[in-house]
């Protein structure tokens, strides 16, 4: 009769860890996807109050698409 409450129980856990990591890899996934062109970062960039000149919205651009996302999670 202890199964009935055992089993449920473990389930549950191992549903959660395993959802858990599922998650965690497809957000890593569609962030290294993410791209913006420079329309979508000048449009961000006035959301936010600023006024970005060519040369600014140039850094911008190349440093999104340089931009790396780290493998693990910090401990």
């Amino acid at each position: 009769m202890w199964w009935n409450w055992v089993i449920p129980i473990v389930t549950l856990i191992i549903g959660l860890v395993g959802g858990f990591y599922a998650a965690t890899y497809y957000l890593k996934k569609q962030l290294s996807n993410m791209q913006m062109d420079e329309k979508q970062i000048q449009n961000m960039a006035r959301s936010m109050g600023m006024n970005l000149n060519q040369k600014q919205l140039k850094q911008m651009s190349r440093n999104m698409k340089n931009m790396k996302m780290p493998n693990k999670f910090p401990k």
